[in-house]
């Protein structure tokens, strides 16, 4: 938890689905559920966020399509993470 009493934390994920892209060759499109536990001023909220991956892999078996969709995933919610955390600069009194 940092100092100011909030936190962002990933509870869980798994790919909803997925499929071939209507006109890119080689690219899979799918939705991945994250589930996220957030504390902010003493409250405690959780939530699912669905979120739109994608994988360039071309023809592949399905535990690597996955684990691709996954990763992409894994990028958003760090970007969102990072976003999430970064501490607003405070005007010097």
């Amino acid at each position: 938890m940092s100092s100011d009493g909030t936190s962002f934390a990933v509870k869980g994920c798994e790919v909803r689905y997925y499929g071939p892209h209507q006109t890119i060759a080689g690219r899979i499109t799918g939705v991945v559920r994250v589930q996220i536990e957030e504390h902010f001023m003493g409250n405690t909220s959780r939530y699912h966020l669905d979120l739109k991956v994608k994988a360039d892999v071309g023809a592949v078996d399905t535990p690597t399509v996955r684990t691709a969709l996954l990763t992409h995933a894994a990028h958003q919610l760090n970007r969102l993470k990072a976003r999430h955390s970064d501490t607003l600069p405070v005007a010097a009194e």
